[in-house]
Parts: structure tokens; C-alpha cells; sequence
């Protein structure tokens, strides 16, 4: 009798959790990276890096401050080209399609990978037209019904509707902080990307615009790949399906959350989680 398939994934979690680089790419990987580095001038910041994100799942990346877990993440929508004096080698592929690829669209690679950051970033225009505006640069709509359907069912995900859908021509800006930051997951997941990354999403909120964003993440994950970068373990443990830890620009572990919390397989990664360093 075949293995249920989420015990099949959580196996296959569990034996990614190791120190050597995982050369050969997992069969249900939205996204792979072999042999990332980065440097910003002479700093070497990532140091070949091999990591799979897997379809359909939440992936934390969790390590102390400076340890180039940002950095990681922006190499996913190559966000760091637009970083002065940033250089990243080595690849990374988007269902098998490598995002350094000379004919590969930026812009599009960015509505297809998705991104929000850690302080909320309205743009100065509506609450609509802070979610309109991707589907409207792609083209993914042209009619005032087709940017309504769009709007309504982004809030809806974004788990805001209920609290704008009378206000939808006030600024973005004039919402609370955790609204604003569930607005921007909005805007993010309009264009319909496949994979979207959150660097530290809930750092700037409170109790309890943090504790709406990680309810968000179990229902979005159901749509689409998700890398959350994470200073908070207890976070990373709650909403994560596959940890990562990064120190010193390294990926030091990475396997099943359950496994690596509970017994991680590196000394290192042991000494941060429970809190001998950090």
C-alpha cells in the first residue's frame, strides 16, 4: 500500500535535515537553489548555499541577526540586482527555468515570485488601487468588473475584506499597521504569483496583527509556496512546514520543523534554538 502523502513529505523533510548540500533537486521542489553566493563588494555574505523550496508548503529560514537569511531570500525574485556592488553566482531555478537566464523577464520573474517585507509598504493611493496596481502593470485585466473580482477576492485572501469593503477608495496608508500589512499581502498575491516571500512580516506588529498574518499563512499556503524569513522560532515553529537554519552566511541545516526543534542534527543549530546563542 503507497505511503499517504503528507507522511511521504514529512519522511522526505526529515531526510533532508543534514550537513551536506543536497545536490540532487526533491521531485516536488517549486524552486532550487546550487552553489548560491553572494558578496556585496568584497563581504562574502552567502556561501554556497543548496536549498530546495518545496511546492505548497511554508519554509522558514531562521538564524541570528546578520547570518544572511534576507539576503538568501532576495536571490528568489532577484531583488538583490537592485542592491549597488551586490554580485550572486551559482543558480537557482523556477520550475526548472533558471532565473539568471538572459532572456528572463525580471519584472515578470517578480510577479511570479512574489515579495513583502518586513515594515508595511503601501504605495500613497487607495486601499483598491494598492491591489489593482499589479494586475493592472501585467495586464491581467482591462475591465472595471475584471479589477473589482480581482480586488474583492485578493482582500479576501488576505483576510481584510470584511474591514475595507466600505473604504475602498481611502489611502492605504491610513490603516493600522497590521492592516497595512495585510494589504501588502494583497497586493502581493493579486498578480496571482506562484511562490511568495515574507522577510520578516510581523516584526513591526503587534500581538495581534502578528498572530492574523500567521493564520493567514496556513490558508495561503494551500495556494502558494511560501519562504518566510523568522527571528522568532516559536513563529517558525507554528507555521512552517521545512526549517532552514542559516549562520554566518552558511545553511548549516535544514529538514522537517518537528525534527529539526526537536532533534536537530548540528550542534550548532542545537545552540540556537535553545537559546546558548543568538
Amino acid at each position: 500500500m503507497s505511503m499517504p502523502e503528507p507522511e511521504r513529505r514529512e519522511r522526505e523533510r526529515a531526510g533532508r535535515s543534514c550537513a551536506a548540500p543536497q545536490l540532487r533537486a526533491d521531485p516536488s521542489a517549486k524552486m532550487c537553489a546550487r552553489g548560491v553566493d553572494v558578496y556585496y563588494g568584497d563581504k562574502h555574505a552567502i556561501k554556497s548555499v543548496d536549498l530546495d523550496i518545496v511546492s505548497d508548503e511554508v519554509t522558514a529560514l531562521i538564524g541570528p541577526s546578520g547570518c544572511g537569511k534576507s539576503t538568501f531570500l532576495r536571490c528568489f525574485n532577484r531583488m538583490n540586482d537592485t542592491i549597488p556592488r551586490c554580485r550572486v553566482s551559482g543558480s537557482i531555478t523556477l520550475d526548472g527555468e533558471d532565473i539568471h537566464a538572459p532572456d528572463m523577464d525580471v519584472v515578470q520573474l517578480r510577479a511570479r515570485v512574489g515579495m513583502v517585507f518586513q515594515k508595511p509598504n503601501p504605495f500613497p493611493k487607495s486601499i483598491y488601487e494598492n491591489v489593482a496596481y499589479g494586475p493592472r502593470i501585467h495586464g491581467l485585466a482591462s475591465r472595471r468588473v475584471e479589477f473589482d473580482g480581482i480586488v474583492e477576492r485578493s482582500l479576501l485572501r488576505a483576510g481584510l475584506w470584511d474591514e475595507v469593503k466600505d473604504r475602498l477608495g481611502e489611502p492605504g496608508t491610513a490603516l493600522s499597521g497590521g492592516q497595512q500589512q495585510r494589504l501588502c499581502v494583497a497586493r502581493t498575491i493579486a498578480p496571482q504569483p506562484e511562490v511568495v516571500l515574507l522577510d520578516e512580516p510581523t516584526a513591526s506588529l503587534d500581538p495581534q496583527g502578528t498572530q492574523r498574518i500567521e493564520e493567514l499563512l496556513f490558508t495561503l499556503k494551500k495556494e502558494f509556496t511560501i519562504v518566510i524569513v523568522t527571528h522568532n522560532m516559536q513563529q517558525a515553529a507554528r507555521v512552517s512546514d521545512t526549517t532552514t537554519f542559516f549562520y554566518l552566511g552558511g545553511m548549516v541545516e535544514t529538514g522537517a520543523t518537528r525534527q529539526l526543534f526537536t532533534s536537530p542534527a548540528r550542534e550548532e543549530t542545537e545552540a540556537y534554538i535553545t537559546g546558548r546563542f543568538g
